[in-house]
């Protein structure tokens, strides 16, 4: 059986077993979708990201355990620092093609930066029903190219929202993002994201989320690079800059397994 290597990374922390992990898995040719399906069911994580070798970049794919995704912050910044770490690739900056289009990572002293696509919100009529689900009111309800976002009133509100998953599962999008500002002078602002649509209940860490939250943010802060901080319970750190239709993720990663896929 061919060996195919595989890694496990937690990305946006500086320390393991906190932020999101992701698995990593390197191919040499193009695999069947049915078993990078099976793949990302198998580890069961929020991600697995399937890489290989293109002649001006490499190919990016992400899968939850149900279903394959359009865009996905955090296993691509594990993706970056997995391949670099490792010593499979020394491109830098790396150019990943995705159903998003053209994703750059870059180092940037101690940490990676992703530069992908802003999607701002729309401010839409409330759902009472998402409401409900999330357990929540509203400061703000819009919604995004993928998700739908919500500001609650406060940080203490954020932290304690505890959603109905099955009701917040019908819900015609990606995800719920919910959002306030930050009561911890660290950050500007904190996040929790809920994606039991594609099997996902909350999500540790959403660089993806931070495409829309980042413009959401700039426009009522007044400000353009800010750090933001997921109050999940692994929880995770971002450093995230707006320029132009573009967001800028910045973020740390860490190795936490090695090895080969032999199935």
């Amino acid at each position: 059986m061919p060996r195919v290597p595989i890694w496990q990374v937690d990305a946006f922390t500086d320390r393991p077993f906190a932020g999101n992990p992701a698995a990593v898995v390197w191919l040499d040719a193009d695999a069947d979708p049915a078993w990078m399906q099976h793949v990302a069911a198998e580890m069961n994580l929020a991600e697995t990201a399937f890489i290989r070798k293109l002649p001006d970049g490499y190919s990016l794919r992400w899968f939850t355990p149900k279903v394959e995704v359009d865009l996905c912050g955090h296993a691509t910044l594990a993706s970056a620092h997995a391949l670099w770490t490792s010593g499979t690739v020394t491109d830098d900056p790396l150019r990943f093609h995705t159903l998003s289009g053209v994703l750059t990572c870059t180092k940037a002293g101690g940490r990676i930066e992703l530069d992908f696509p802003a999607t701002p919100p729309t401010e839409a009529t409330v759902d009472y029903a998402v409401l409900d689900a999330l357990g929540a009111t509203a400061a703000f309800f819009g919604r995004t190219r993928f998700d739908v976002l919500v500001q609650v009133p406060s940080a203490t509100e954020l932290r304690a929202l505890r959603p109905d998953f099955r009701r917040l599962g019908a819900v015609q999008a990606r995800g719920v993002i919910a959002t306030a500002v930050s009561d911890d002078p660290r950050f500007d602002f904190i996040s929790r994201f809920f994606a039991p649509q594609v099997g996902i209940d909350e999500d540790p860490v959403t660089g993806s989320a931070h495409c829309a939250l980042t413009p959401y943010w700039a426009k009522q802060l007044g400000k353009t690079a800010m750090t933001a901080f997921q109050a999940s319970e692994r929880g995770g750190t971002l450093h995230i800059r707006l320029t132009g239709d573009r967001v800028i993720l910045g973020g740390h990663a860490v190795t936490t397994l090695d090895g080969h896929l032999v199935a």
